[in-house]
């Protein structure tokens, strides 16, 4: 930071004051804050619009099996692909395979299919991972500088007058201010989604036990049926 900023400038402490008389380091790693706060709020606006739909999918489809009407392959994509990886496996009769045998490959392929459905849930959480974790450090490095620049000024000017260590000061807490803004919803969109996507993955599982045991039985019932 330029050690000539007049007081009138110093006394002039707004947002972008504080930015454009910042020191080339501290500008960086305001600017990769804010970046990655932007970069945050993106992926929790994102998040709440698909992971609401894929929580309707995960209810519905445990709606259906629990009322015992049967699962419509057309009411979502999850729905599709479960029952679809399902029919797979299903239509598959190895010789010698026992119910319980092929009842576990059902719902092993039922079970991967879901998981796939929901893999889009867990894309942006190494970011928010990453920025609730790094971003307060990255801050923290920018407060360090400020302040070294603060007591560079001090050196030059010969002089202890707040107008002197004002701005520097002023732009080091304003970075500490920026990690935290980054940081915080960070850890917050993280935590919730993070939990929300192992939550769904329970229920599928849960689900897809149910749905392997009906097709299984199913299939057998039919095949005694038919001898």
């Amino acid at each position: 930071m330029d050690a000539t900023v007049p007081a009138a400038a110093a006394g002039h402490l707004s947002f972008v004051d504080f930015f454009i008389t910042a020191d080339p380091v501290v500008k960086a790693v305001m600017a990769l804050l804010v970046a990655g706060s932007i970069g945050v709020w993106a992926i929790v606006v994102e998040k709440m619009a698909r992971t609401r739909g894929l929580r309707r999918a995960v209810a519905a489809f445990r709606g259906a099996l629990a009322s015992g009407r049967g699962v419509d392959p057309g009411q979502s994509p999850l729905a599709q692909a479960i029952l679809a990886a399902a029919a797979r496996e299903l239509s598959l009769e190895p010789a010698g395979e026992s119910l319980g045998e092929r009842r576990a490959r059902v719902e092993r392929a039922a079970r991967r299919a879901g998981i796939e459905a929901l893999r889009p849930l867990a894309a942006g959480l190494p970011f928010l991972a990453t920025v609730s974790s790094a971003g307060p450090f990255v801050g923290l490095f920018g407060t360090v500088w400020g302040i070294m620049n603060s007591f560079s000024a001090i050196a030059r000017s010969q002089d202890t007058s707040l107008a002197v260590v004002a701005p520097g000061i002023a732009e080091a807490l304003f970075a500490t201010a920026l990690g935290l803004i980054a940081a915080v919803p960070a850890v917050v969109a993280y935590n919730r989604y993070a939990a929300g996507y192992r939550a769904l993955q329970g229920e599928i599982a849960a689900s897809v036990e149910r749905l392997g045991a009906e097709l299984v039985h199913r299939r057998a019932a039919a095949h005694r049926a038919a001898a």
